[in-house]
């Protein structure tokens, strides 16, 4: 997928849409759900066994509503391992998602989520923990990128 780096056993469903695939990674046994928006302009990195599941977005780039010449300004964007983003979140730049992590439906990530919290609302807020002994693959449970 132009120069993306991409892991074993990843399931890429239809509609998704990436800017600048030669900065994204995506770790081993991951999903990324149909029509998810993936902006690498800045740099996005996934881990391994994350579930990205529907209309996902994900941004590296915005403007600086501050700025009288409306710059732009951005920062990379990393997702740990067993991390799932619910339906329609958004993760916005700069924002680090730690492992185990899960950003409810809808949610507007605007910080970084501690590893093995869930997160919901606008802006996302914590609201639960996660269990910490994860252990599974998502590549078992994938058809190839379809």
């Amino acid at each position: 997928m132009l120069k993306a780096n991409i892991g074993k056993r990843t399931g890429i469903y239809r509609g998704f849409e990436v800017r600048s695939p030669w900065k994204l990674t995506i770790g081993n046994g991951s999903i990324i759900g149909h029509d998810a928006l993936l902006d690498a302009r800045c740099g996005l990195t996934i881990g391994n066994s994350v579930n990205l599941s529907n209309e996902v977005m994900i941004w590296t780039l915005h403007h600086d509503y501050n700025d009288s010449g409306f710059a732009q300004t951005g920062a990379p964007v990393t997702i740990g391992n067993y991390a799932w983003i619910c339906s329609r979140a958004i993760i916005l730049p700069g924002v680090t998602i730690g492992d185990g992590a899960v950003v409810a439906a809808g949610a507007v990530v605007t910080r970084d989520v501690a590893p093995y919290t869930v997160v919901g609302g606008v802006p996302a807020k914590p609201i639960a923990k996660r269990n910490e002994n994860l252990n599974y693959d998502l590549g078992d449970a994938i058809l190839p990128i379809i």
